[in-house]
C-alpha cells in the first residue's frame, strides 16, 4: 500500500516546501539512472529519490528532507543522502544542524545490513547499519520507493534478505566473497546513531561547514570524495577475523537491554538493605579521599605503554603567574589554556556542598509556598542535592510535575485532581475480564513483561524487599496504567529501573505515577521502537568526547570502539546501575535541575571516560575487554568527583558542546504540541 493513501499531507509545511523545492530545481523525484557532466570520468547516479526525509525529533516542524542517491563508481556503489538549502519551514533547525545529518558518499562496502519498516499506518522508512556497528537516522519515503531503492543496490551488490528477519537485508560487497559468510552470521538488530562524520571516508568536508552547498551541483564533490575512497580502501588492511569477534561482543552488549536478569551479576549492584545505612555510608568518606582513590586507580597502567596526554588535564603544580582566573556567575574558578581544544578554556567544578534541608528549602518559598527564584533553587540542588527527607516535595518541582510559582493550595488542589485521574485510568485495565484478556494480546504481553521485570526490579533494598512485598506490587500497578496512559509507548524494559527510586521517595501511588509521567515526557524516546533518542544521544556522546578528549576519541575510532555500545546501560536507565542507590537519587536530582545543560548527563558519560582513560589506553583495550571494564566500573565510581569534572567540562565546551547535541536529543523537554511517540507495530 503507498503511503499517500493513508496520509493527507496537504498540511505538512516541511513536506510542501520540498515538493515545490523538488519541483523547481530537482529532477522530479524519480528512480530512474541519471548520468550527468558534472560526474568525473566512470561515476553513475543509478537510484535517485526525493523526498526522503529524517525526522531529528518527533515533531513535523523539525524533519529534514533531502534527496537520496546511490552512485556507482567502478566497482564499488555508494550512498548519499544531501539535505535541501533553504527550507523556510525548519526555521528552528539552522544549516549547521541540517548539515550535521548530511551523508556523504558511504560505500557499500561498509554496510553491513538495511532494515526495511512498513508500518501499516505511517511512511514507510529504512535504517542502514554500517559494519562498525553505527546506523544512520531512519530515511523516510513520502512518496514510496523502498522497493526500487533495494532493487537498485541489488544490480550492483550482493544482498540477502536475513532468516531471522524478513525485513533486514545483509549487505556486502560482490567482489568479496569472504565477508558475505561473515555477514550471514549477523543478527538484525543495531542500535542506530546519527551519521558520523568520521564515517563519510576520506570526504575531506565537514558536515559541520555553514557555507556547504547541498543542491544537485553537489554531485562533482561527492563522486570526487568517491575517487578519494577507492585510493584509499585499497591501502587499508581488512582483518575478518577480528570484525567478527567486535561484531559478536557490539551484540552482548545489547544484553542489558534485553537480559537483566543474566548481566545482574556482572553489575554487582551494591544496594544495602535501607535507605538509612545507605545515607550514613554516603557521608563517611570526604570527597577529598574518594577522589584520591579514583586517581590512584586510574594511574594503574603499564609504565611501558606511552598513553596520550589530556587535552584537557589540569598541572597541579602550575606556577601562579601562568594561571588565569576568571569571574562568572558561577564563581571564581582558575582558567587552562586548552591546547587541543580551539578556543576552549578549562573551568574546575567547584566543591560540592551539603545537601539542601527543610530550614534551608523554606527560604526559596514565600508565605503562599511559591518558589521565588526558581534558578537558584535548581543551582542550590545541582550543587548540593537534596536531604532525603525533603525529596518528596523537591521532586515534583525539578521533575515539572509541580510548577514553581503554584502556591501550597494550588498544589493541593491539584493532587486531589490528578489522584481521580489516576484512579480512572487504572480502572481501565482493572476492569478486563480473562475472556477480554484472552483476546487481548497486546495487554497480555505488556501485564506479563511487568510481571517479570517488577520482580527483579531493588529486590535488594528493604523498602521492595520480601515476598508479596506491597511496594512491588505498586510498581507493578503504576507500570501498567502507564501503558494505559501512553498506550502508544507502552512499557518497554528498563521502564521499572526508573519508577523505583520514584515510588521509593514519593511512597504514594498517585504522585509516584505522575511524577514518573514528568520524568517519561523526557525520558520516553530512550523507550521508541526505532531507538531514535538513543542513538541521538550516543552520536551527541561521541561527538562530545572528540571535542573534549581528541586522543580518546582517536583511540576509540582506531579500535573500532565507536558505537559507543559500551555506554548504552548508562542512558537508557541514566547511570542508575553504576551507583549506590542514594547516590543514584542525588545524581538524579542534579541531572533533573538542567541548571548548566539539560543533557548534563552526557558530560557525566564523558567525566566517566575520561576519569579511566589512562587505564583504557594504556592497557590498550579492545572492545571485548572495554566492554567487561565498563560493567565492572558499578559500583566504584566516586560521584562526587565525576560531577565535578562533567561541570568542568560542560562549562568548558560551552556552546561548541552544545553544538555537538542535535535538536530534540533527550531529554529535551516537548516544545509543542504533536504525536510524541511512533510506535506502530510492523507489517512482516
Amino acid at each position: 500500500m503507498q503511503e499517500t493513501d493513508l496520509h493527507d499531507l496537504s498540511d505538512d509545511a516541511d513536506y510542501a516546501a520540498s515538493q515545490l523545492q523538488g519541483s523547481a530545481s530537482m529532477m522530479g523525484g524519480d528512480s530512474r539512472t541519471q548520468s550527468s557532466s558534472s560526474e568525473p570520468d566512470g561515476a553513475e547516479i543509478v537510484y535517485l529519490k526525493d523526498n526522503v526525509t529524517i525526522h531529528p525529533t518527533q515533531f513535523a516542524s523539525e524533519r529534514i528532507s533531502g534527496r537520496l542517491k546511490l552512485i556507482k563508481q567502478g566497482h564499488t556503489l555508494f550512498m548519499t543522502w544531501i539535505p535541501y538549502k533553504g527550507q523556510s519551514s525548519n526555521a528552528k533547525l539552522s544549516e549547521k544542524d541540517r548539515n550535521l545529518y548530511t551523508i556523504r558518499a558511504v560505500p557499500f562496502t561498509e554496510v553491513r545490513s538495511i532494515r526495511r519498516h512498513t508500518p501499516a499506518l505511517g511512511w514507510q522508512y529504512i535504517i542502514v547499519v554500517l559494519s562498525s556497528g553505527l546506523a544512520y537516522p531512519p530515511l523516510y519515503f513520502y512518496n514510496g520507493g523502498v522497493k526500487e531503492f533495494l532493487g537498485s543496490i541489488k544490480q550492483h551488490v550482493f544482498i540477502v534478505r536475513s532468516a531471522e528477519d524478513a525485513n533486514v537485508f545483509l549487505v556486502n560487497d560482490f567482489q568479496n566473497p569472504l565477508q558475505k559468510t561473515l555477514s550471514s552470521l549477523e543478527l538484525p538488530r543495531a542500535v542506530s546513531v546519527v551519521s558520523e562524520p568520521s564515517m563519510s571516508v576520506s570526504i575531506g568536508e565537514s558536515p559541520l561547514n555553514d557555507n556547504q552547498e547541498r543542491t544537485d551541483a553537489g554531485v562533482h564533490s561527492e563522486t570526487s570524495s568517491v575517487s578519494q575512497y577507492n585510493v584509499k580502501q585499497r591501502q587499508k588492511g581488512h582483518d575478518p577475523a577480528r570484525d567478527l569477534s567486535i561484531q559478536v561482543l557490539e551484540k552482548f552488549s545489547l544484553v542489558t537491554k534485553f537480559a537483566r536478569e543474566t548481566t545482574s551479576q556482572i553489575f554487582r549492584e551494591s544496594h544495602g538493605n535501607g535507605f538509612g545505612a545507605i545515607e550514613r555510608r554516603s557521608h563517611n568518606h570526604s570527597a577529598l579521599d574518594s577522589a584520591q582513590k579514583a586517581s590512584n586507580i586510574a594511574e594503574k597502567v603499564p609504565d611501558t605503554i606511552p598513553v596520550a596526554s589530556d587535552p584537557l588535564e589540569k598541572i597541579s603544580y602550575m606556577k601562579h603567574n601562568l594561571v588565569e582566573e576568571a569571574a562568572t556567575n558561577l564563581g571564581t574558578f582558575e582558567l587552562v589554556n586548552c591546547k587541543e581544544v580551539d578556543k576552549l578554556t578549562l573551568v574546575w567544578g567547584k566543591p560540592r556542598q551539603p545537601p539542601l534541608g527543610p530550614e534551608e528549602w523554606f527560604t526559596f518559598l514565600d508565605s503562599e509556598g511559591r518558589v521565588m527564584d526558581s534558578k537558584a533553587l535548581r543551582k542550590r540542588i545541582f550543587y548540593g542535592g537534596l536531604e532525603h527527607g525533603l525529596r518528596k516535595e523537591a521532586w515534583a518541582f525539578v521533575l515539572g510535575y509541580h510548577l514553581f510559582d503554584s502556591t501550597y493550595a494550588e498544589r493541593q488542589y491539584l493532587r486531589l485532581i490528578k489522584k481521580s485521574e489516576y484512579e480512572t485510568i487504572k480502572r481501565q485495565w482493572q476492569s478486563i475480564s480473562s475472556e477480554q484478556a484472552k483476546r487481548f494480546t497486546k495487554f497480555r504481553e505488556r501485564k506479563g513483561l511487568i510481571e517479570k521485570d517488577v520482580v527483579r526490579t531493588d529486590r535488594s533494598l528493604s523498602f521492595y524487599d520480601g515476598e508479596d512485598n506491597a511496594n512491588v506490587n505498586l510498581l507493578r500497578d503504576i507500570l501498567l496504567t502507564y501503558s494505559f496512559y501512553n498506550f502508544d509507548l507502552g512499557y518497554c524494559q528498563g521502564m521499572s529501573d526508573l519508577l523505583s527510586p520514584i515510588l521509593f521517595v514519593m511512597e504514594d501511588e498517585s504522585e509516584s505515577f505522575w511524577c514518573f509521567v514528568a520524568l517519561m515526557e523526557r525520558l520516553g524516546p530512550n523507550f521508541n521502537r526505532d531507538q531514535n533518542g538513543m542513538h541521538s544521544q550516543l552520536f551527541a556522546l561521541s561527538k562530545l568526547v572528540e571535542l573534549l578528549d581528541s586522543p580518546l576519541h582517536n583511540y576509540f575510532e582506531q579500535n573500532d570502539c565507536l558505537n559507543y555500545f559500551f555506554c548504552f546501560r548508562w542512558i537508557l536507565i541514566q547511570l542508575k546501575r553504576e551507583f549506590e542507590y542514594e547516590k543514584t537519587m542525588r545524581l538524579w536530582e542534579v541531572l533533573w535541575t538542567h541548571y548548566l545543560s539539560e543533557h548534563f548527563h552526557l558530560y557525566v558519560c564523558v567525566a566517566i571516560l575520561k576519569r579511566y582513560r589512562n587505564r583504557i589506553m594504556g592497557e590498550q583495550m579492545d572492545f571485548d575487554t572495554l566492554l567487561k571494564f565498563i560493567n565492572e566500573l558499578s559500583g566504584h565510581i566516586d560521584l562526587d568527583s565525576v560531577l565535578r569534572d562533567a561541570e568542568a567540562l560542560c562549562i568548558c565546551a560551552g556552546e561548541n558542546g552544545a553544538a555537538c547535541i542535535p535538536p530534540g536529543t533527550p531529554p529535551s523537554l516537548p516544545v509543542d504540541d504533536g504525536l510524541l511517540y511512533t510506535q506502530q507495530d510492523d507489517v512482516l
